[in-house]
């Protein structure tokens, strides 16, 4: 059973940091996850599963398999070291969709071998290729910003 996820962006001002203060919005985590068109794969992702049936367990959200499997990628650590730096780290936290920072593990480390294989590879190329689209769209928009600067000096 898999229960479909209020996709947009999370706001970072209302990610929830109990000790205070703010994610800094340059942070490598937040700005991947400010590329990442989340609700565009959510529904391929959905197609994993059977229908909704009553006392089945719910299935991780999309936005936390993937999330996972990408910080799993970039630290080239284990899937139980992958878990443990997630619940160390609040910007981890936050690429994965949570609404605030929690001191437990999100999930069982056993549950990344399930990612694994329903974000497939088909979907994997897709994704890389809309991060870069979105990395491309945004160096455009800095590259303008930073000639509308230079001309107004």
């Amino acid at each position: 059973m898999y229960r479909t996820k209020d996709g947009r962006q999370l706001e970072l001002e209302n990610f929830y940091l109990p000790f205070g203060g703010h994610l800094n919005p340059n942070n490598r985590w937040v700005e991947l996850a400010q590329l990442i068109p989340w609700e565009e794969f959510e529904e391929k992702y959905a197609e994993h599963f059977a229908e909704q049936q009553l006392g089945g367990i719910t299935a991780k959200p999309f936005r936390m398999a993937l999330g996972a499997l990408l910080i799993k990628e970039k630290l080239g650590v284990s899937d139980r070291e992958t878990v443990q730096q997630i619940r160390e780290n609040h910007y981890l936290q936050y690429l994965i969709g949570l609404e605030g920072y929690r001191d437990e593990e999100p999930f069982d480390p056993t549950l990344m071998v399930h990612f694994r294989k329903r974000i497939t590879a088909e979907m994997l190329n897709e994704i890389n290729e809309r991060i870069h689209e979105e990395q491309v769209k945004k160096n455009e928009k800095l590259k303008k910003k930073l000639k509308r600067k230079k001309k107004l000096r």
